[in-house]
Order: structure tokens, then sequence, then C-alpha cells
């Protein structure tokens, strides 16, 4: 059947990908509600963020190999079938442990966003991938400010458990338009597992696996700097509202869709290398400015905002490049480069939050947040250099 063969829109690798996001966010403006229900302490409660992440770091270690050995299709209709099932878990869930753990399992979704980029990278040429992906890019940028909102009106008026009830209806649109519209397009699936891990420590030992990895890690570790870091120094240091903060936490997610609309329209004429050490030297030059500025004495909102709106904008023209290099090392190996990738960028997102929570304070403030941004972005840098030099070599 043609159906099991053609190649997804990208519209469904569009939703596919949002659905990663959402399944993220949406539910956050809940997080009070829920352990008020369930009678639990909070912090306990939040572990379906933080364990969430952890799960979905780990699955993707996961899948891409089962991507590599089964083919795509496979295992995104499993992946959106366990993310359905999960959900009405979540739905029905009359305590908090039974709610945790099928929310752990809802991070199957992350498979949406993670084969995305692989079966873009199937199926178009380095150039025409870097586009696509700067468009799929564009939807997680919209995703993370629609979520909450979405989240937050299903609460007030329906309650949290509206949030999963969408959550569900979602899951199972996902598993019709999987099996409808997403052909397989893995060519040269792997004969066996061990065939597949006997060519691992060919990427394991690729210099240019690991610079990618490390751009792609560094870059989205400044954002998570910005977003554990903002909060306490927008209170301190600015006195803002938490309206207003949520606007100027929304600019950096602006910038990324900007950036990641003018990769799309420029992957065509600039080499992927050069894209991505562009957006590198956009991040660094910004936040070199911010940083500049408030050694100076210059302590204005805006020189802080102004300098991380940079970050968005530079990473949204660096991460279609990065993406497409990363699973370019070995074409029969791009499901498991993929996934091993994403592994990496969630740890080193999870390693930025707690620096700056810990770095971060009252008395170190913005410069500190400016200060371990630009580190990241800096590495990032270092990065996209290190990966041109071994392209070229």
């Amino acid at each position: 059947m043609t159906v099991t063969r053609t190649p997804p829109t990208i519209a469904t690798l569009i939703l596919l990908t949002g659905a990663t996001t959402l399944s993220l966010n949406m539910f956050l403006p809940s997080l009070v509600n829920i352990a008020a229900e369930f009678d639990a302490n909070y912090a306990l409660v939040s572990t379906s963020i933080a364990g969430y992440l952890v799960m979905t770091a780990v699955l993707q270690v996961i899948i891409g190999p089962l991507s590599d050995r089964f083919g795509r299709r496979p295992v995104m209709l499993w992946a959106v079938a366990i993310f359905a099932a999960a959900s009405v878990g979540c739905l029905f869930a009359q305590d908090i442990w039974t709610f945790l753990v099928y929310r752990m399992a809802q991070g199957a979704i992350i498979t949406g966003g993670a084969l995305a980029r692989v079966i873009v990278r199937d199926t178009r040429d380095p150039a025409d991938a870097v586009g696509l992906l700067g468009y799929i890019s564009m939807a997680m940028a919209i995703a993370p400010m629609l979520g909450p909102m979405v989240g937050g009106v299903l609460d007030e008026f329906l309650g949290w458990r509206a949030s999963f009830a969408l959550y569900t209806l979602i899951g199972f649109a996902l598993i019709a338009l999987v099996w409808v519209d997403l052909g397989e397009t893995n060519a040269a699936p792997s004969a066996t597992f061990g065939h597949q891990f006997a060519a691992w420590p060919d990427l394991m030992r690729s210099g240019a696996f690991w610079a990618y990895s490390s751009c792609i890690t560094f870059s989205t570790g400044a954002f998570f700097a910005f977003i554990a870091g903002l909060p306490l120094v927008a209170s301190t240091f600015f006195d803002i509202s938490p309206g207003v903060l949520g606007v100027y936490m929304g600019s950096i997610t602006g910038g990324f869709f900007c950036g990641s609309f003018v990769a799309a329209r420029m992957a065509k004429r600039v080499a992927p290398l050069i894209m991505m050490i562009t957006g590198r030297i956009f991040v660094c030059a910004g936040l070199a400015g911010g940083l500049i500025l408030f050694i100076s004495g210059v302590t204005h909102e805006f020189a802080l905002f102004g300098a991380t709106i940079f970050v968005g904008i530079g990473n949204g023209l660096t991460m279609p490049s990065a993406n497409v290099g990363v699973m370019s090392i070995r074409a029969d190996l791009a499901g498991t480069a993929s996934g091993l990738s994403g592994a990496m960028t969630v740890t080193g997102g999870a390693i930025l939050t707690w620096m700056a929570g810990s770095l971060v304070t009252a008395q170190s403030g913005a410069i500190m947040l400016l200060a371990l941004m630009f580190g990241a972005s800096f590495l990032g840098l270092l990065s996209a250099l290190w990966a041109a030099h071994l392209v070229k070599a």
C-alpha cells in the first residue's frame, strides 16, 4: 500500500514535533491544583517535570537504534500509542503515584520530535533538510508559548484533568495521522542489532559527531540557564510583574522563531556550517554586549533582555544545520545519532539549569546569568568551529 511507503507531509512532522513540546508544558499551570487534589507535596508533584525529562533522555538513547533497526514508522506508531494510553492513565488517576507512573510513560512522545528530524534527513538532501528543519523549529517556538496558555484556560474552566483529556485526544489523533500519512523512510534498516552495534564504535569515535552534538547541547543549555535564572533576577533587580516577565521570557522564544525562519529561507543559499557558526557568533556578540553594559553600570532591564533575545535568534540559525550535521555522520545510524545527541542535550540542559539555580543569586544577579549563558554559548561556538575544521580536514 502506498500509505506505508510515502514520506509524510511537513504538516505531520510539525504536529508530531509540536506534540512533543506540548506534552511538557501544557499542564504546568495545573501543578498546584494537582498537588491539592492528591494531597501531595508540591516537590513530589514537580517530579512530573524532572522525571519526565530524565525519561525522555533515556528514551532517546533507545528509540534511535530501534528506528534504525525496525524502521521509523513502527517505532513512531508504538510511541504515540503509548502516549495516548498513558494520557488516559493520567486522566483517570486517583492517587499521586499512579499519576506519576503514567506521566513518566507520556515521555514516549519524545519520539515525535526525535524521529521527525531523522525522517527529514532520510528524505532530503542536506540543504533541503536544513530548510525543512527550520520550518519545523518554528513550530517548536510556538508550542511553548501556546501550551501553558491553553492549559491554564482548561484548568480554570474545566479542572486540571481537562489538559490530560486533550492529551488523550491528541494522542489518538496522532495514531490515525501517523497510520495514514507517515510512510517508512528508512530505506536500509539494520539487519540485526548485532550488526548495528558493531557500527557504533565508528560513530562514537567520530569527532564530528561530538562536535555537532556539543554545539547543540551548549546552545540549548544557554536557554535552559535563562529560564532557570531569570525569575530571580527579574524579581530582585527589576521588580517585574509576573505578566510582564512572561512577555520578556517569551521574547527569547520569539527570537528563536525568527532565527528558524531565516535559516529555512537561507538554507539553499548559505552552507550549513556557515549558518551554524553565524548563529553562534550572533549569540556570543549579543551576550557579550549585555555583559559589558552591566559591568559598566547600565543595569536597565532592556540591557538584559536585549542581550538574551540574541540567544533565541542565534539558536534558531544554528539548530537546523547542527541537527542535520549530527545525523549525516553515518546515514545508517541517523536515528541512533539523533537519539544520542538528544539525550546529551537534555542532560546538558539539566546541568545548566542546576548551575543557574546555584550560581545566580540575589547578589550575583544579571551579571552571573549573562556570564553563564555566554560561557555555554561560547563553548557552542568552539564546537561549531571544531565541526567546521573536521569537515574541511
